[in-house]
């Protein structure tokens, strides 16, 4: 086996870089759709400036006239422009967000300086939807792309009647939020799409809703079934939403196999005016997701949450339970600062059993510059911890560090899934 040069720890730190920049990333989460899914597929660079982190962001900046009745009036482009202007011309794009364009920008080969909207609008315009992703994932050096599947998305659903082509590189996952979340909606929805289920608790119901996760699990072949929660979430619960957890989504995901993934601790529409970038952070209770590790022994769970505070209780219970895999540092943890602090933690409690980071891209283009900058943190993390094994006497070697890279960008995600 080939070993890596000891003479300095800089040139071990450098070696990694080098391997984990090579590694492919099978990105779990993200809300991309593969080019069969036409419109719904978000790409270029008005879909990049008129992303919700950059909404929220720019209304700090855009001039007081700018209503939010204004800015949702005006056309795409036109938002597009406002938050160019407001974020790039007349201040400095720093925030993460905001390099996060220009990283794309440059790795393109565009000149971010430039400014011209409009030619940059023209060069993304032509170049046709498979095209754009064989050089998004090239230049990102991704190999897998999960998206976010909901049969309740009237825009979606047709999409899954076509037969067409797909791109077997974007992976399916099922998400039901409104299943669980909004129960008393979701009767009504279920009835017009042929499921005999009430709002009332019976075994009848419970069946119907295990066969709706099953039709749809197979019609779109999900890797894993999914759900966003909020703050307040408790289980077990004498709620609509425990019950169905208990008698339809966990009896489900034992049945197929799957891990069940729970996104915790998003607050919707904290500032409404802001549509989907109005939503905020809450504190969960993890006592939730301790009980459900522990009465559901022979089901799998995925979990990331929003909040910081959470995410040290989030490994400790990992460390306890074989059935429970931490994924991602999630939208507002999404910060190279923050990214940085919660890899080394993890690295340091769980080893390489865990999954740094998804995406959660919504542009296919942000695949880019969410990876470049996560194999950045990733790698001087990793890095640092094998300096410190090799002041100790552990000499690793470059097979060692290319599977150890390939466990953190995918691999241990997927063995999980697999049990």
């Amino acid at each position: 086996m080939a070993h890596c040069d000891h003479g300095s720890s800089s040139a071990l730190r450098q070696r990694v870089g080098d391997i984990v920049s090579q590694t492919p990333v099978l990105d779990l989460h993200t809300h991309l759709y593969d080019p069969s899914f036409r419109s719904l597929l978000l790409r270029g660079i008005d879909d990049l400036l008129v992303y919700h982190y950059l909404v929220s962001e720019s209304f700090r900046q855009l001039d007081r006239d700018v209503s939010y009745d204004r800015f949702w009036a005006a056309s795409k482009s036109e938002q597009a422009d406002l938050i160019w202007d407001a974020l790039f011309v007349k201040h400095s794009p720093v925030s993460e967000a905001c390099a996060g364009v220009i990283t794309v920008l440059n790795a393109l080969g565009l000149d971010p300086r430039h400014g011209d909207l409009k030619a940059l609008r023209a060069w993304f315009a032509a170049l046709p939807a498979e095209q754009h992703v064989e050089r998004v994932l090239a230049a990102a050096n991704v190999s897998a792309v999960g998206m976010t599947n909901s049969p309740f998305d009237d825009e979606e659903r047709p999409y899954w009647d076509q037969a067409v082509a797909r791109d077997p590189r974007f992976f399916a996952a099922l998400r039901i939020d409104p299943l669980i979340l909004s129960w008393k909606t979701a009767v009504p929805f279920l009835k017009q799409h042929g499921y005999d289920v009430s709002s009332d608790r019976t075994p009848r119901t419970a069946s119907e809703v295990r066969r709706f996760l099953a039709d749809w699990t197979r019609r779109i072949g999900s890797r894993y079934c999914m759900v966003s929660l909020p703050p307040e979430f408790q289980y077990p619960a004498d709620t609509d939403t425990g019950w169905l957890l208990d008698h339809a989504v966990l009896p489900h995901c034992r049945e197929f196999g799957q891990p069940f993934a729970l996104m915790m601790g998003v607050r919707r529409a904290v500032n409404p005016s802001l549509r989907m970038a109005g939503d905020g952070v809450g504190r969960s209770d993890l006592n939730a997701l301790r009980d459900l590790c522990a009465a559901n022994p022979d089901n799998r769970f995925l979990a990331t949450c929003l909040s910081r505070e959470n995410l040290h209780e989030l490994v400790v219970l990992a460390r306890k339970f074989r059935n429970l895999h931490p994924f991602g540092c999630w939208w507002f943890t999404n910060t190279p600062q923050l990214v940085d602090e919660i890899t080394r933690m993890r690295l340091e409690l769980l080893g390489t059993s865990f999954t740094p980071q998804h995406s959660d891209a919504r542009v296919l283009d942000q695949l880019i510059y969410k990876w470049q900058h996560t194999r950045s943190v990733v790698a001087g993390a990793l890095g640092d911890r094998y300096v410190a094994l090799a002041s100790n006497g552990w000499q690793v070697t470059d097979e060692e560090i290319r599977r150890d890279a390939a466990e953190l960008f995918g691999g241990a995600f997927d063995r999980f899934c697999r049990g």
